[in-house]
């Protein structure tokens, strides 16, 4: 598991994060949540170590993250950012197969497992009619399903996602939240998604984080989280939740015109 204690980042003089604990399980998906600027992008590029905390410890499974070399880490998270340019066009395929960079040895070429596990991917998430399209000739549903087949072909423990929803529409949004509960129950993978689309996250995550001014404000299961007197400390604003019948969980109620 990753468990994160009294963590502190910052870009500058002022501190991002502050004091942050969050343990994050093994399994499970868990969406994290929180108005602009709360410190979620920060928090995960701190998490793939990208970014050195000022104070405070991450550990994975037991062990300092700072111990970790890039290419254990990367055995261990698979990242989608919020947006994934390529210098070239590349085929699906060969871009599912760059999943399997982090198991390439000193001047190895790609092994027989390598392709059969791209295979595989591209067959779990109906790809394979796409496998020799170009990247640029998808759609933004179709591009994302892309990247999450080249972070399972990584062949993680979790994989992190920031925000990649927010350019989708909403049946894509729920093509992708749909892929990624699946990925995280038959997989036993864990898996961590930023996102502000609070209902789709209630609906299908298992457990909810709210980030607010650098501080954890809560972490539980959507019944629990998604209450007003919580969503009030998140965003500042009084807002009413109302359990949908489809899910069984509390939903975000839009207030109306005045």
């Amino acid at each position: 598991m990753i468990e994160v204690n009294k963590l502190s980042c910052s870009y500058g003089a002022e501190p991002v994060l502050r004091d942050l604990d969050l343990n994050l399980p093994e399994a499970g998906f868990t969406v994290l949540v929180g108005p602009n600027g709360a410190g979620k992008s920060t928090l995960v590029y701190a998490l793939l170590g990208f970014l050195k905390a000022q104070s405070g410890e991450i550990r994975l499974f037991g062990k300092p993250l700072q111990e970790f070399k890039r290419p254990e880490l990367a055995r261990l998270i698979a990242f989608i950012p919020q947006e994934s340019v390529f210098q070239f066009d590349y085929p699906v395929r060969d871009i599912v197969l760059m999943g399997r960079y982090p198991y390439l040895g000193l001047m190895q070429s790609w092994l027989p497992s390598d392709f059969a596990a791209v295979d595989r991917v591209l067959e779990q998430l109906q790809l394979q009619g796409l496998a020799d399209r170009f990247y640029s000739q998808l759609s933004g549903g179709e591009k994302q399903r892309v990247l999450i087949a080249r972070a399972l072909a990584q062949d993680t423990r979790y994989i992190f996602l920031d925000e990649t929803l927010s350019q989708l529409d909403i049946n894509h949004q729920i093509e992708i939240m749909g892929i990624l509960g699946g990925i995280s129950k038959t997989s036993g993978k864990g898996i961590l998604l930023i996102s502000h689309n609070l209902n789709l996250g209630a609906n299908f995550g298992d457990s909810m984080v709210f980030l607010a001014g650098g501080r954890i404000l809560g972490h539980g299961a959507p019944e629990t989280m998604m209450q007003p007197a919580l969503l009030q400390q998140l965003f500042g604003l009084s807002l009413q939740t109302l359990r949908n019948p489809a899910s069984g969980v509390p939903n975000l109620l839009y207030p109306g015109r005045t």
